[in-house]
């Protein structure tokens, strides 16, 4: 049903009954390593370049999941995925392997909420009784097709962001037993002017602060509602400014329950700069840590909003802004039925 201007409520809220992580060695030495299903040693794994390595993130990911919900892999209806390298050849090549039929999703670092936000629209209507759905991304192919191949050693400025190698995923049906999708606020792309690659932070949080306010207006209720609003990959800088933003807007928010994934997921000391980016960033700390949490009984309800400039090298090139967008989710669990 839809609710003020952009917001889908789910009256059958939708169940997340299986998630999985997957990252690499960076993240194997970060903050959350014990949430992660599997951590590789390095980039390669096992394959011979960084985009097969990605591929392999997502697949992974993607069968730990279906085995944790007791799931043949053909009875997955449907995959709702991608990720940021060209054409997101890396989620198709996945879904070669899987076999399901696949919808491929292209928000940038937003992915994984718009494809939960789809998968929840999808099961919520009965249009599926298992959706599958996630994001990937690899710092080194990452790196190398929007900035520097990471062996060039390029120099980055302190606004600039780590890639995370990773892939989180989820399970979405209309029934069984997990936190459920109870509400959905599509973002519109919102651009300020910025052109600074190295600066997506700062670039994505008015799209942040637009689709909260969005969703807080047209759900009538307040931020206080949550017990925590996640934003995906905004950093340091963007979270501040972020919040900053909404404060100025009349917002009231405690700052211990507006937190940042891309702040989440390293220990103090890695050289992360302002933080972690890529659209496995949002997908990792939420399904692997944030969900976990929430079963726990620690968290009820969450406002997942996950972040994305929607550059490419091409529009760089040619001396274009960068647009951003930002999706958010509303997750329960526990409490009310």
């Amino acid at each position: 049903m839809l609710k003020g201007h952009r917001t889908w409520v789910f009256a059958n809220k939708p169940v997340i009954v299986a998630t999985a992580a997957v990252g690499g060695p960076f993240e194997a030495n970060g903050r959350l390593a014990d949430d992660f299903d599997f951590l590789h040693e390095d980039l390669w794994l096992g394959e011979d370049s960084y985009e097969k390595a990605h591929r392999v993130l997502f697949e992974e990911a993607a069968f730990q999941a279906m085995e944790k919900a007791g799931l043949e892999k053909e009875k997955v209806q449907f995959l709702i995925a991608g990720d940021l390298i060209n054409q997101m050849t890396p989620t198709s090549f996945a879904a070669r392997t899987l076999g399901a039929p696949y919808l491929g999703v292209f928000g940038a670092c937003s992915t994984s909420m718009e494809g939960l936000a789809l998968s929840a629209f999808i099961t919520n209507y009965g249009g599926a009784d298992y959706i599958l759905t996630g994001a990937s991304s690899h710092n080194t192919a990452v790196e190398k097709q929007f900035r520097y191949p990471t062996e060039y050693g390029g120099q980055k400025p302190p606004t600039a962001q780590w890639t995370v190698t990773g892939a989180g995923v989820a399970i979405v049906s209309p029934k069984g037993d997990g936190p459920r999708v109870t509400a959905a606020t599509i973002g519109r792309v919102v651009d300020m002017g910025m052109t600074d690659p190295f600066n997506m932070g700062g670039a994505m949080a008015p799209a942040a602060v637009d689709t909260i306010e969005a969703h807080l207006r047209d759900m009538q209720i307040d931020a206080s509602h949550y017990d925590l609003i996640v934003t995906g990959d905004l950093g340091r800088i963007g979270r501040q400014v972020s919040l900053d933003l909404l404060r100025q807007h009349g917002i009231d928010i405690d700052e211990e329950r507006y937190q940042d994934c891309g702040l989440l997921i390293y220990r103090d000391g890695q050289p992360v700069l302002s933080g972690a980016s890529g659209a496995a960033c949002s997908a990792v700390v939420i399904y692997g840590h944030l969900l976990k949490r929430m079963r726990r009984g620690e968290l009820k309800r969450i406002l997942a909003v996950a972040t994305g400039a929607l550059l490419s090298p091409l529009s760089f090139q040619q001396n274009e802004t960068i647009p951003c967008i930002a999706h958010a989710v509303a997750i329960e669990y526990g409490g009310e039925a």
